[in-house]
């Protein structure tokens, strides 16, 4: 049955991380349902933001993305009726999804901190008390993906597997589970956003120093094995509830594996991957979709053995991301429009894509795009505000934006996306510095 009344979560505060991209999302999902003539109810606390502008929701809530906020807020005591001795009054309690009652809620277009919410507000049984149904990807699905253990144990049923990697909840623990993978290992924070309190440690001493950090910032610190060197790909995955399923962009990280995502160049398509490589992970990402019960959008990341077929399936992300924006903007396609409308229950090939089709013809969203130019993403940082922040790259996030560029091959792109980085800059110039003849 389809929701009369939808909440969707937002991506909260700007922080690093999660900022424009999830603006993006957002708007997009409001469309989407506007089109659907579905009562929409934002909840967001960032006023710079397109989707809390006036128009896009049909109410909007300027409040902090927590199950507390979300559920029900308590008035505060006003300290005029201690003046006056007057009885102390009765609050009304009041709040989004008490006031509101959704049938239906959206928790994948706010980045981390709208899943997070959403899976606290299943688990403490809110959703359920008040009838609001989660939409498109379920919250089994999701803790599937965010638990690290719960998502090796699922891919070893497909035959499919993750890189060496334990899951740990004391100190005492990601010791033992280093000891066991073998130094150097990557020590990251679970349900985190962007990298995190995550890091390499060569030792026991910078393991205790980055366990220390990481489970300052969460209950479980996750201990991978390091890939570093290998190739890092990503696929970005549409499914809908009648398992049709589609790729829609992959990409490439000119950095190898051990760098942030949010850190690296990212190019798309892939520039170095073979025919067989290429075929061989887009028919693992729709498998492994498949077998999650993803609805709607989501991305796979992998690590390639440069020298071999091997691979390691580093995560999937059961929602939009920050490579969906660029995904959406580098190939056409309304990733977010398309997630919304599948949430609904409709299905890929009844969709139009409304970015390619035209007056003559109609190209239907169940299409994978064909891309016959070239797509650069440089992050940029802003360090010069942080004076004691270190200026190396690694697998936490420091970037505050990125820039992108579209070439008709890779050398175009690259030299627009550098430009854009500095305008006093100019590329990659051949004529800075003379030839050197010895």
């Amino acid at each position: 049955m389809r929701p009369k009344k939808v909440l969707i979560l937002g991506s909260g505060g700007l922080s690093i991380g999660q900022a424009g991209e999830f603006d993006y999302s957002g708007s997009q999902a409001l469309k989407a349902l506007r089109e659907e003539r579905i009562q929409t109810v934002l909840i967001n606390p960032n006023i710079a933001t397109v989707q809390t502008s006036k128009g896009m929701a049909d109410k909007t809530y300027f409040l902090p993305i927590t199950p507390h906020y979300v559920t029900q807020v308590s008035g505060m005591k006003p300290s005029k009726f201690k003046k006056k001795k007057l009885p102390e009054p009765v609050f009304k309690v009041t709040g989004v999804i008490r006031n509101e009652r959704p049938d239906g809620i959206l928790l994948t277009f706010g980045g981390q901190t709208g899943l997070n919410c959403g899976v606290q507000l299943t688990k403490l049984g809110t959703l359920e008390k008040f009838g609001v149904k989660v939409l498109g990807t379920q919250v089994e699905s999701i803790l599937w993906t965010e638990d690290r253990k719960v998502f090796a144990d699922k891919m070893a049923e497909i035959d499919e597997y993750v890189a060496p990697s334990e899951a740990a909840y004391n100190t005492e623990q990601v010791v033992q589970a280093a000891e066991r993978l073998g130094y150097p290992v990557l020590i990251r924070a679970a349900f985190a956003l962007g990298g995190l309190g995550s890091g390499f440690a060569e030792n026991r001493d910078e393991l205790l120093t980055l366990a220390n950090s990481a489970f300052a910032h969460t209950s479980q610190v996750l201990i991978d094995k390091s890939l570093k060197g290998w190739k890092e790909v990503e696929y970005e995955v549409v499914r809908d509830a009648y398992d049709n399923c589609i790729t829609v962009c992959n990409m490439e990280n000119v950095d190898p594996l051990g760098i942030h995502t949010g850190e690296s160049i990212v190019v798309a398509p892939s520039q170095t991957l073979t025919n067989t490589d290429y075929n061989m992970l887009r028919s693992t990402a729709i498998k492994v979709i498949r077998h999650l019960q993803v609805v709607g959008e989501c991305n796979i990341q992998y690590a390639l053995n440069p020298e071999s077929h091997q691979y390691y399936i580093i995560e999937v992300n059961a929602r939009l991301s920050r490579s969906s924006a660029l995904a959406s903007k580098a190939t056409g396609y309304p990733l977010a429009y398309i997630a919304a409308k599948l949430a609904l229950g409709m299905s890929l090939p009844d969709q139009p894509n409304s970015v390619t089709s035209s007056k003559d013809y109609t190209t239907t969203a169940c299409f994978e795009p064909s891309l016959d130019y070239c797509v650069v993403k440089i992050p940029r940082w802003d360090l010069k505000k942080f004076s004691r922040v270190s200026t190396k790259i690694g697998s936490s996030m420091k970037s505050v934006g990125e820039v992108m560029a579209v070439g008709r091959k890779f050398e175009e792109a690259i030299q627009k996306a550098l430009r854009m980085m500095d305008d006093t800059k100019e590329g990659f110039d051949p004529y800075l510095k003379a030839v050197s003849e010895s």
